[in-house]
């Protein structure tokens, strides 16, 4: 058990020097910080100008129910961040310098994890911005609005490690263009449109998507239009947006270091 505990707290440790060298290239690259400003301002403003010709299921304010779906989608298209943050660091050589040196094996992920997961606080707070002034509004008190923040990150730190994953696993030209399959994954969903009001085999397959969980368990605990259905899946959208994170985790933190143990075998 202390045998454990110490390379645990070994990892965490690496973890967290290899991730404070990450955060630095923040500054160093100042491109990041402007794209992670610029997507979300982008999306507030294509809410914003053709919200007025939409409609909410049951009813309320087309903006107040596209907020929550724009913050899982921002946090989704993270994992190519992720992806092509890896992917860079391999082809440069940078994990190989790592792989030299006498630290845990899992420090390297861990350390893009917690680089990763600061800037998508930064990229969540200016989203969070952006709705305030607009008129976005959560409606049920601070301790529920914090918990939906927090299901939030949890879905991005989940796709955290899908990122790295495949940043371990394809070239970057690959990884540059991951945009293309994860933008239809992102819009078949509830973001942007109820699935009562999809076609019954797309409304089933985007009600199913661990996407549409989060974003359903947002607007439920933010106070947000757009809540409700008649099925399972919108029954227990709670605990569906902790099951698939945690699901996610679980497979993927263990294939991303076993991936990095085994690079250039």
């Amino acid at each position: 058990m202390m045998a454990a505990l110490g390379r645990a707290r070994w990892a965490v440790t690496d973890g967290w020097v290899v991730g404070r060298a990450n955060m630095i290239n923040w500054r160093r690259n100042p491109g990041l910080i402007f794209y992670c400003m610029m997507f979300p301002i982008m999306t507030v403003v294509f809410g914003y100008v053709f919200g007025s010709a939409m409609s909410v299921e049951g009813g309320g304010d087309y903006r107040a129910f596209l907020m929550p779906g724009l913050f899982g989608q921002a946090m989704m298209f993270g994992v190519v961040t992720s992806m092509l943050a890896v992917t860079s660091a391999v082809s440069r050589g940078v994990t190989d310098r790592f792989r030299s040196m006498p630290m845990a094996q899992s420090g390297v992920a861990l350390g893009r994890s917690f680089a990763d997961m600061f800037s998508s606080l930064i990229e969540l707070t200016i989203l969070l911005v952006c709705g305030l002034l607009v008129g976005w509004r959560w409606h049920e008190g601070p301790g529920k609005a914090l918990a939906a923040l927090g299901l939030l990150l949890l879905w991005r730190y989940s796709l955290i490690w899908v990122g790295i994953y495949l940043g371990l696993l394809l070239p970057p030209d690959a990884a540059g263009a991951a945009y293309v399959p994860l933008l239809p994954l992102t819009m078949l969903a509830n973001t942007f449109v109820s699935p009562e009001k999809m076609p019954g085999w797309l409304g089933h397959i985007a009600e199913w998507n661990p996407l549409s969980s989060t974003v359903s368990a947002c607007r439920e605990l933010f106070g947000n239009p757009g809540v409700g259905g008649d099925s399972w899946v919108t029954d227990h959208a709670v605990a569906l947006a902790v099951a698939w994170p945690v699901l996610l985790l679980v497979i993927f933190m263990p294939l991303s270091v076993r991936r990095y143990r085994t690079l250039s075998r």
